[in-house]
């Protein structure tokens, strides 16, 4: 029998609100044992980041701990007292006390969402790794700073001599969140809370990140809160499941009954958008069916993006990074071409260039408007591309940063036609009340900021502003990989809603396999910068002829707990084009 190393005990925590106060955590009881994971699923807003935090006692202002218990176990400390146990009640404890302080990193570490807000951006890593030791432990900086080495050299960090000189901002996204890793676990805690640490990043970060916690979990016995949306990496990991909804936790068990036979309508339905997913989308294959992709809107050939660096103490002597690398695809009217690869394979400068926010250092870009005139966009000025970014609109990936929160929803939507001079000040509103019925949101919003919705009523939001101006292609860059599973259901509909009415073409950048599967007619996959393989989706996703396509599909997460451990990870070596 395992012991149990965290025990929730009917949870409440608290955000007065002007009108009440909102339980964000709602009677909730969980437990963590030593050597399991504990997967906390749930849409946006159910819950589950704001239990993390309570169990550290980090809760944003003015949120609270109103009841319950946190009991955290220290079996290590009691051992050494010679007693049966040693149990802190973390919520008891005053939250900028001494005792939680001691405990944060200590006996119970977190890996955050996003790296590079986590990390402090003025000192090197190596310094913040031994802070963090030294905080808990007396020892020299030396010796701490040689053990920074040591963790970095065990989560895998190439050249770790050398990794603890750096900045964040020199590290990549997956080594950004190696290197928080190697934070949380300098102290050997006995409970490690991962707060969707594998968001934001591509499939093959993601499936080495998630094989270094578990084997740094079978190597320290440690126990692991995984807090995910994604029911892919669930399989893979949990040991037990905990689905939350609004605050609560709805359903809770191993993972092959909550897979097999969930019983809660709330689960149900997650499970079924994940299942959605899986295949083509039934109305784009019926869309296509009805009306093939027509002549082409857009074609680029041989295109490269040359990044010039200044290197050396003086910054004389520049170097060249080669973003993209002679790219040539051809997107057809009514088609949707999906862009994957990992992170730094050039998908978002691609986009970026298309767009015309990057100039290309060389190759074309042509562009057929819908007055039948085609364009090389690469040769325009900025002032000349005005007229291309109105057919040419971008869909961002963030929700919450693509947006202005000191503009309402109305004049964020309406900013591309008032500077394009195309309605009066009533033919405005009424416009932008038109999108929003478009976009499924009530015309209640015109007034209203951005901070009053949630992620998926942002990025219909940001989606209404793309849109505006009636263009014929829009540039979707990574648009829905910041969603939940069943929210990402919802806006790639919308989006097919959309093109059906508005005739429109989609350039979908993604690193997520099943979204691009679910959505796009054709696939084109970037490797360093070059685009390595192009074809059609399901030609491509069931028998991959690169060997970089192979490596890619074979990180991507079965979301079954039977596939657990059958699936054979395939690395790409770009040296020899080999895999091994």
């Amino acid at each position: 029998m395992t012991k149990p190393v965290l025990e929730i005990q009917n949870l409440v925590t608290e955000f007065p609100t002007r009108n009440g106060i909102f339980r964000a955590v709602d009677d909730v009881s969980l437990t963590v044992e030593a050597g399991r994971t504990l997967c906390v699923v749930g849409e946006s807003g159910s819950g589950k980041s704001v239990t993390a935090r309570s169990v550290l006692q980090i809760v944003d202002n003015p949120g609270r701990i109103a009841q319950g218990k946190i009991l955290l176990h220290r079996h290590h400390t009691a051992r050494r007292q010679g007693n049966e146990d040693d149990i802190v009640d973390l919520a008891a404890l005053p939250p900028r006390g001494p005792e939680i302080r001691a405990i944060r990193g200590r006996d119970v570490a977190m890996i955050f969402q996003e790296p590079m807000s986590a990390l402090s951006p003025v000192h090197t890593i190596g310094n913040q790794i031994v802070e963090a030791i030294r905080l808990h432990e007396t020892i020299s900086k030396k010796d701490a700073m040689d053990r920074a080495v040591e963790l970095l050299r065990q989560v895998e960090i190439p050249t770790p001599e050398k990794a603890v000189k750096r900045y964040t901002f020199e590290y990549s996204g997956g080594m950004r969140q190696r290197a928080m890793i190697a934070m949380a676990i300098a102290c050997n805690p006995s409970v490690l809370i991962a707060d969707e640490p594998t968001t934001a990043l591509d499939v093959t970060i993601q499936a080495e990140i998630i094989d270094l916690l578990r084997r740094l979990q079978q190597e320290t016995g440690m126990a692991m809160m995984f807090i995910t949306h994604d029911m892919g990496v669930v399989a893979e990991i949990a040991d037990e499941v905990a689905v939350m909804y609004r605050g609560k936790v709805v359903e809770r068990g191993a993972p092959l009954p909550i897979f097999e036979t969930p019983k809660e309508a709330y689960t149900q339905r997650l499970l079924g958008a994940v299942k959605q997913l899986d295949e083509p989308s039934p109305r784009r294959l019926a869309m296509r069916a009805a009306s093939p992709p027509g002549a082409t809107a857009l074609k680029v050939e041989g295109l490269a993006k040359h990044f010039y660096l200044s290197a050396g103490a003086l910054g004389l002597r520049k170097e060249t990074f080669v973003a993209v690398d002679s790219a040539s695809l051809e997107l057809r009217e009514g088609e949707n071409l999906g862009i994957v690869g990992e992170s730094g394979s050039g998908k978002t400068t691609l986009g970026r260039c298309i767009q015309g926010v990057h100039e290309t250092t060389r190759g074309a870009i042509r562009f057929t408007g819908r007055n039948g005139q085609t364009t090389d966009l690469a040769k325009l000025k900025e002032h000349e591309l005005r007229a291309a970014w109105r057919e040419i609109r971008m869909v961002f990936q963030d929700p919450f940063s693509s947006l202005n929160p000191r503009m309402t929803v109305g004049q964020i939507i309406g900013e591309p036609l008032l500077l394009l001079r195309t309605h009066s000040k009533q033919g405005l509103r009424k416009r932008v009340n038109e999108l929003l019925d478009v976009v499924g949101l009530p015309q209640s919003a015109y007034d209203r900021y951005p901070h009053a919705f949630s992620g998926g009523q942002r990025q219909r939001i940001g989606i209404a502003r793309a849109i505006a101006p009636e263009p014929r292609v829009i540039i979707a860059d990574e648009a829905t990989s910041a969603l939940d599973v069943s929210l990402r259901i919802q806006i790639l509909d919308l989006l097919l809603d959309l093109q059906e009415r508005m005739g429109l073409s989609f350039l979908f950048i993604s690193h997520d396999i099943a979204v691009i599967r679910y959505f796009c007619d054709r696939i084109a996959v970037m490797h360093r910068g070059k685009i390595v393989e192009t074809g059609d989706t399901e030609a491509v996703c069931s028998n991959p002829a690169h060997p970089y396509t192979r490596s890619l599909l074979s990180a991507v997460p079965v979301p079954d707990p039977r596939q657990r451990g059958k699936q054979v990870r395939i690395r790409y070596r770009a040296d020899t084009e080999s895999a091994a």
